[in-house]
């Protein structure tokens, strides 16, 4: 059997959880299997859970069982799940498998010629060491490919606000200020699934909508490609001050004003340390300013220097 294994992508480290029963059947999802490796690290403990049931063919369990083996005693995948240390040595030396920066749990996926395998592993004593998600190929490649068109938000007349990635969140704040964050995760184009407590439910693009707009409700973007927060300097006066994703204003600072080209590269110098680059930084300013569902907000806008991209021109031939 041949395989190979790589790091996941950002995108298919969403499919390394359990989903919805929608999602499942349009991603052929098999089952998945969560394995332990106990207190001494070196047993291998699983159990198995359907979640398609009727794709658990014999064809699958067979494959199932080879790849298994293979990432266990075949020295071409590196034996990583003959032992948590094997497990965590794997782990560590792809660092940008982390899923946070804590780098507790790692993704990968497993490519055969009809399965994909979606991995979440965790090189801990005390947790689960491995989820191993378990997907017919094409049927999870089509399903993402058409999510990276991203879930769109609208008017109730149509009109497009902004589009976020699939497994991206949105705040919702109620008139009195009140706010809740919710994942949001694609279906098609005109359907999302809205996770979390009241609000999970598959939901009609328009439908929520006019829902949001009935309860006088204001939607906004929590895009995953901006920081937490981030150091900027204030226009007017040019005093280092703090951003937060999701609001606006800013928070003031107790770093003292010498200039503004001083403040600049102080602000620049916090945000290097903060992992924030220019590019984050210039849309995180531009949401606290002008409201975080405009273009000038989301980092695709921008270039590595963080300046904005100007729009295509258009060419609708000559006058008239």
């Amino acid at each position: 059997m041949d395989m190979e294994i790589r790091v996941a992508t950002l995108a298919e480290r969403c499919y390394s959880y359990s989903q919805s029963t929608q999602i499942e059947r349009q991603t052929g999802c098999v089952g998945h299997l969560r394995g332990d490796m106990g207190n001494n690290g070196e047993g291998f403990y699983t159990t198995w859970t359907d979640h398609c049931g009727d794709l658990k063919t014999q064809e699958f369990k067979d494959e199932f069982d080879e790849v298994v083996n293979a990432l266990r005693f075949d020295e071409r995948y590196g034996c990583i799940f003959n032992g948590r240390q094997a497990l965590a040595s794997f782990c560590y030396d792809h660092p940008e498998s982390a899923y946070v920066p804590d780098q507790r749990e790692f993704g990968f996926r497993v490519n055969t010629a009809k399965y994909a395998y979606l991995m979440r592993l965790n090189p801990n004593q005390g947790d689960y060491n491995l989820y191993i998600y378990c997907y017919l190929r094409e049927y999870l490649d089509r399903h993402m490919k058409q999510a990276e068109k991203g879930i769109r938000f609208i008017t109730p007349d149509y009109q497009e606000r902004f589009r976020i990635p699939d497994g991206d969140k949105i705040r919702i704040i109620q008139p009195d200020g009140q706010y809740c964050d919710r994942v949001c995760r694609y279906i098609d184009e005109t359907h999302f699934e809205l996770g979390e407590d009241r609000w999970n439910s598959l939901l009609h693009i328009c439908q929520f909508a006019e829902q949001m707009e009935r309860c006088l409700n204001t939607v906004i973007p929590l895009r995953s490609s901006l920081p937490e927060q981030c150091y900027s300097t204030l226009i007017d006066t040019g005093a280092v001050v703090i951003l937060k994703r999701g609001e606006t204003g800013y928070y003031k600072t107790d770093i003292p004003f010498t200039s503004r080209e001083e403040a600049k590269a102080l602000a620049d110098e916090y945000n290097k340390k903060l992992g924030v680059t220019k590019v984050q930084a210039e849309a995180m300013k531009s949401g606290s300013l002008f409201g975080w569902a405009c273009p000038a907000a989301d980092p695709r806008n921008y270039d590595e220097e963080g300046q904005p991209i100007k729009p295509k021109h258009i060419d609708r031939g000559d006058s008239r």
